[in-house]
């Protein structure tokens, strides 16, 4: 059973394709390898005013667990403390029931 995590990150509109392109390096530099992740992805909300989503998706809640105190974790929230622009984050956690592929 996979176990995915969503971030929501409030941006303000005038920080939002700097941080787009903050957030994907720091994906990219930080996420490959990671043991137990299945996928990282950024969503960009349609709606005015409402959050970006970062989803994870990880094999299980141990994999999830040991990547929270990985090096690759601290490396990419290291920094993301007090960034500009960006509101608070809601963290919300997710066991998969079901799963339909193409």
């Amino acid at each position: 059973m996979s176990y995915t995590v969503m971030n929501r990150i409030d941006v303000e509109a005038a920080e939002a394709e700097a941080f787009e392109k903050r957030f994907a390096a720091s994906m990219s530099a930080t996420l490959p390898g990671v043991p137990g992740l299945v996928r990282s992805s950024l969503l960009r909300p349609q709606a005015q005013g409402a959050p970006y989503v970062a989803v994870m998706e990880f094999t299980g809640v141990d994999a999830f667990r040991a990547w929270m105190s990985s090096d690759s974790f601290k490396a990419a929230h290291g920094h993301s403390a007090g960034q500009e622009g960006t509101g608070g984050a809601h963290v919300e956690a997710f066991h998969t029931v079901a799963e339909v592929t193409a």
